[in-house]
């Protein structure tokens, strides 16, 4: 016998009855199935919901052929009546999402000429995939017309359309369907067939906002916030946005120009430090001008830093220019060239000295953790790597 679906004919349902049909141990839980049951059960992209069955916690939901079955934490006796309580926080933010879903998607799929064709309500954000490109200026443009369906707040349809009537039916489906189908339909924005709940009005979704874009497969996945998720995510979002516009001392609304204006300053000052660097490699490089092979240690840098200094060295010293930045128990990054460009392996260097990295044509470069004097004693040993 299939369990009578409160939940579709009151999405808004926190509390009621029913009759223990059965109940079973499975995995240190018990599944547990109903004469009837506000409980909506995994399916189509949206989680289960969760909340009390006659004293024991409900930690998951799943539909098997018109049957819902409840995993609960203890057991229930058959053939009792019991009292369900939903987690209405969790139920409520579903629907929220689902329908926010439900309302952005029309809209993107009239605009773009596309099918959504993938949908997960997470715990953290919803995320809709679709099999086109759309420019983030078009998903802003679907966001503000979402929110004005919101906020005109028209009541939601839902609907089994007779088979007749549904063959001239426009709506969204991800596939064919046969037998009842329900369709819910938020005027001016979506119709589209699903089992999911939904809330009453448009206006309880309260607010649709875009977070992400990004490409997937041959078209874009997107992850989108509807209400109370959106207004705490904008909210944090506002939060560090004041505090970074209190340590640049504007307003929050004016923390991009603040922060290019100090980019601005920042690659002034790498270029001057750049400039500086360069003038002092330049004379560590002329004192060893003509040395043949050479090693240099240097306080903890770059490793870019360390490969221009290895550049400039090699071509005043005409052998194998060695630099190695860091300090012992930390490692060293390394950076070696070769003044003629002849290659080299640093194979037997990285295996003695714990060292990991490569290079080609007269270059190399990579870390190694050894001490110093061990770096040393192996060039004495292995100088120019030969």
């Amino acid at each position: 016998m299939e369990t009578e679906k409160l939940y579709y004919a009151d999405a808004f349902m926190t509390d009621f009855s029913a009759r223990v049909l059965s109940c079973e141990p499975d995995k240190g839980k018990y599944l547990v199935t109903l004469d009837r049951t506000a409980f909506y059960p995994e399916g189509g992209g949206q989680p289960a919901d969760s909340g009390t069955l006659g004293g024991a916690s409900v930690v998951d939901v799943h539909e098997r052929g018109g049957v819902i079955v409840h995993t609960c934490d203890a057991p229930l006796e058959v053939g009792a009546t019991v009292s369900g309580q939903i987690d209405w926080p969790r139920r409520f933010d579903h629907m929220q999402q689902h329908s926010g879903e439900h309302i952005i998607s029309g809209i993107l799929c009239e605009m773009f000429d596309c099918d959504n064709v993938g949908f997960h309500l997470g715990a953290d954000a919803v995320t809709i995939d679709y099999n086109a490109v759309i420019p983030w200026e078009g998903l802003l443009e679907a966001e503000a017309r979402a929110n004005a369906v919101i906020w005109a707040d028209k009541e939601a349809e839902i609907t089994f359309p007779a088979p007749d009537e549904l063959e001239q039916m426009t709506y969204r489906s991800k596939k064919a369907l046969t037998g009842a189908v329900r369709i819910v339909t938020f005027p001016e924005a979506d119709r589209c067939a699903c089992c999911g709940t939904h809330v009453r009005r448009a206006g309880q979704v309260g607010l649709v906002k875009v977070i992400s874009c990004q490409k997937f497969r041959e078209g874009v996945r997107i992850e989108i916030l509807c209400g109370k998720r959106a207004v705490d995510y904008l909210s944090a979002v506002f939060e560090q946005g004041r505090a970074v516009g209190q340590r640049l001392s504007v307003k929050p609304t004016e923390t991009l120009p603040a922060v290019e204006r100090l980019e601005a300053e920042l690659a002034a000052v790498k270029e001057e430090l750049a400039a500086r660097e360069q003038e002092a490699y330049d004379a560590l490089a002329r004192e060893r001008a003509g040395a043949g092979n050479v090693v240099l240690f240097r306080a903890p840098t770059r490793p870019d830093s360390a490969r221009r200094l290895a550049d400039t060295v090699a071509k005043q010293c005409g052998g194998l220019a060695a630099v190695f930045a860091g300090q012992d128990g930390a490692g060293y990054v390394y950076a070696l060239v070769r003044a003629d460009g002849a290659a080299f392996s640093v194979k037997d260097m990285n295996t003695a000295l714990h060292g990991r990295g490569g290079g080609r044509g007269g270059f190399a470069q990579g870390s190694v953790q050894a001490a110093r004097a061990d770096i040393e004693t192996f060039f004495r040993e292995h100088p120019g790597l030969a």
